[in-house]
């Protein structure tokens, strides 16, 4: 499962040199930090509309999860030690 999250982590990364007219991650990155929040603040607002719905649950929570991902990448902060936080958080 995280090898999955691990290759869109990857992904995203590769677009950061791609032209952002081409690439709808690339024209995140380009935009910065701030744009990444409102976007991400969007989607967990549709996310949360969908579970009070309890419709379009998993593709809401997919286009969260991306966006979070995508901010972490522009914020500097590498997905590999929010996993070790995670796996800290065991013990």
């Amino acid at each position: 499962m995280s090898e999955s999250l691990l290759n869109l982590v990857n992904t995203i990364r590769d677009r950061k040199n791609k032209d952002e007219d081409k690439s709808y991650t690339s024209s995140l990155l380009s935009g910065g930090l701030s744009k990444c929040i409102d976007k991400m603040e969007e989607e967990f607002d549709e996310l949360k509309g969908a579970l009070n719905e309890k419709s379009n649950i998993v593709h809401e929570a997919a286009d969260t999860i991306y966006h979070i991902l995508v901010a972490l990448e522009v914020a500097g902060i590498k997905f590999e030690d929010v996993l070790k936080e995670l796996e800290n958080r065991k013990k």
